[in-house]
């Protein structure tokens, strides 16, 4: 499986990368998908912050999800659908697989700019797939982007 940054995402497909940040900064709260210690998913709230050009998942320390995601980084993030039916913006998810940011500079400008309690898991991410679906006109639009290849659109009424 082939794997990305946020930035170079951005800079392979910043219209498609810019819908994906502005539905996820719409709420604050989305969902994480991790892998339990026995292989069943775990499903819990998340905030995500977009910052610095990339995309970071704070953690409190010992948290079951951040205990997931050390021992198996794979996860899925799906961006929280709204209050209502509308699903303004439309329904996205990332998947990827996570890592620990250990890098004390990079943690202090963190804490600097968003000032999360203390102490916390910082993680950075690396994408296997973006997916965004919306209602347009008539038509379910399904664009999806995966490192190496161009944004597939798939269209059905």
């Amino acid at each position: 499986m082939t794997f990305s940054t946020w930035p170079a995402f951005r800079a392979a497909e910043p219209a498609f990368a810019e819908s994906v940040q502005l539905r996820f900064e719409q709420y604050r709260h989305h969902v994480l998908a991790t892998i339990r210690k026995d292989g069943s998913p775990r499903l819990t709230g998340l905030e995500v912050n977009f910052r610095f050009g990339d995309l970071w998942l704070g953690m409190m320390p010992g948290s079951r999800k951040a205990q997931d995601l050390l021992r198996d980084p794979r996860f899925a993030l799906h961006a929280n659908p709204g209050a209502d039916d509308s699903t303004d913006g439309g329904d996205v998810r990332i998947c990827g697989r996570a890592f620990e940011v250990t890098d004390a500079g990079e943690k202090a400008r963190f804490v600097e700019d968003v000032k999360p309690p203390e102490p916390f898991h910082l993680f950075g991410v690396e994408l296997s797939e973006v997916v965004r679906t919306s209602v347009e006109r008539d038509e379910l639009v399904v664009r999806s982007w995966r490192p190496g290849g161009p944004v597939r659109v798939q269209r059905r009424l």
